[in-house]
């Protein structure tokens, strides 16, 4: 399963984002991304690529999604997507997993 991860833009060099996921700043390629994207506007990363700019209409109901998700994931169990999620936060050296 892939899973994309929502983020929060802090910075935009050229075509490279810094980008805020739940503490954890990482750089996010913006090729594919098809509109324009500034600081303070949610995006969707898969694998380091931006795929798509969140509406902020819809910002708020998917960061509760991925909150209700993370709790899943911090409390274990066997959901797939929880386990996906709880890779993608170890692969980023998220330590509280």
């Amino acid at each position: 399963m892939c899973l994309g991860v929502p983020g929060r833009v802090l910075s935009i060099d050229g075509m490279i984002a810094v980008v805020d996921f739940w503490g954890v700043k990482k750089q996010v390629r913006l090729d594919v991304i098809d509109e324009p994207v500034v600081p303070g506007d949610y995006l969707l990363n898969h694998v380091g690529y931006a795929i798509r700019r969140i509406p902020p209409e819809d910002i708020a109901e998917t960061l509760a999604m991925y909150d209700e998700l993370l709790g899943e994931v911090r409390g274990g169990g066997d959901d797939l997507m929880a386990a996906d999620v709880r890779g993608e936060l170890a692969g980023a050296g998220k330590a509280d997993v």
